[in-house]
């Protein structure tokens, strides 16, 4: 679809909405003609969008290419709070995440491929139900949250638990009460950190299946209680 007519307060009201490559692709063809600071705050946080989407995909060669172009970027707007040169470190921390990942699926003893290999499924799985990938392997100082999610306008955050059989425990009691209480610790901080007091819920999704296997075993399980607020 054209975006020519579109305006930079249309573009952001798309981010919120979750569409961030279209939000993208109008700040591209806005900023093509305009390098006004609020045509290009508009091209800069939609590029961050799209990175961030881009290491979630594992396609963090595409990630590095829009570093760089943001990089370029910032050379020319103002940022007087900090606030995008702050952000661009955490864009940098999340390729170097993405990076190891990559490595750790390729080199990594077969807890952690497993680990991996259980989160890019999920992650699939999830896209494929028509989610929208916020955050994947995000970080709150040593605690973190698998996958934080979008549907409709409903905040999900996703604990992946992944076995190769079931013979002695389901994935699903891995989630303990130790387990449960870092949960709760992360997702507060996510919540104040996004600013978020829309819906929210959260859920397990489990993989059972030898690694790279074709078939997994998938059970997403929804809306499991934990006292966050």
């Amino acid at each position: 679809a054209a975006h020519h007519d579109m305006t930079v307060k249309e573009i952001f009201d798309l981010r919120k909405l979750g569409h961030i490559e279209e939000a993208y692709e109008a700040a591209r063809e806005i900023y093509a003609r305009d390098k006004s600071p609020i045509a290009s705050s508009a091209m800069f946080w939609t590029a961050v969008d799209i990175l961030q989407s881009r290491v979630n995909q594992d396609r963090v060669e595409e990630a590095k290419k829009i570093f760089m172009a943001l990089e370029r970027l910032l050379d020319s707007v103002t940022d007087e709070n900090g606030y995008m040169h702050a952000t661009m470190e955490n864009c940098r921390r999340l390729m170097e995440r993405g990076e190891a990942r990559t490595k750790q699926l390729e080199e990594g003893p077969i807890h952690m491929k497993m680990g991996v290999w259980g989160e890019e499924l999920a992650v699939r799985y999830l896209l494929e139900k028509s989610y929208v990938i916020l955050e994947h392997d995000w970080h709150s100082t040593h605690r973190d949250i698998d996958i934080i999610a979008r549907q409709d306008d409903c905040l999900v955050f996703v604990e992946v638990k992944t076995r190769r059989n079931t013979t002695f425990t389901q994935p699903i009691q891995a989630v303990d009460y130790k387990k449960q209480r870092n949960l709760k610790l992360a997702i507060n901080h996510y919540l104040n950190y996004r600013k978020w007091d829309g819906p929210i819920r959260f859920d397990v999704i489990t993989v059972v299946g030898e690694l790279g296997t074709p078939n997994p075993e998938i059970e997403h399980i929804e809306d499991i209680h934990l006292s966050v607020r």
